[in-house]
């Protein structure tokens, strides 16, 4: 039971840090795409690239508090983060490029199955604790 809710504070509390890296996200897409200095995919991929690592070094220090081999986990923890981006262009890509919506308004259902799925992965994988080695 203790397990359970340690995994479900994680959980909010990679919300809540995810909730920062999709904010500046969102403000630089919005920016790009508003100004129209980058096309939608291309602010949308240097949105998402600037969130995620305000997020890994975030999820690092308080959510996973993890302080070893933090190059591996950038790389784990980025690897992730193009998965998520790819899921995020194809849902932009269908509903910006074949459904017509907004581009602004289409940004905000990619981040349901993003949120799921990367929070999964990178507490399998990118923020695991390391195993005690004995020698």
């Amino acid at each position: 039971m203790k397990n359970f809710l340690l995994q479900k504070k994680k959980f909010l509390l990679y919300c809540v840090i995810g909730a920062s890296g999709v904010g500046l996200h969102g403000l630089i897409y919005c920016f790009f795409c508003k100004t129209e200095l980058l096309q939608y995919q291309i602010a949308n991929a240097v949105g998402y690239a600037s969130g995620t690592l305000l997020t890994f070094f975030l999820n690092a220090r308080f959510n996973f508090k993890t302080n070893d081999r933090i190059l591996l986990r950038l790389f784990s923890f980025s690897s992730i983060a193009v998965l998520g981006w790819s899921i995020s262009a194809v849902i932009l890509y269908l509903l910006v490029g074949r459904l017509g919506v907004n581009k602004i308004a289409a940004l905000f259902p990619t981040l349901v199955v993003i949120v799921i799925v990367q929070y999964n992965l990178n507490r399998l994988v990118s923020f695991r604790k390391s195993p005690i080695v004995k020698s």
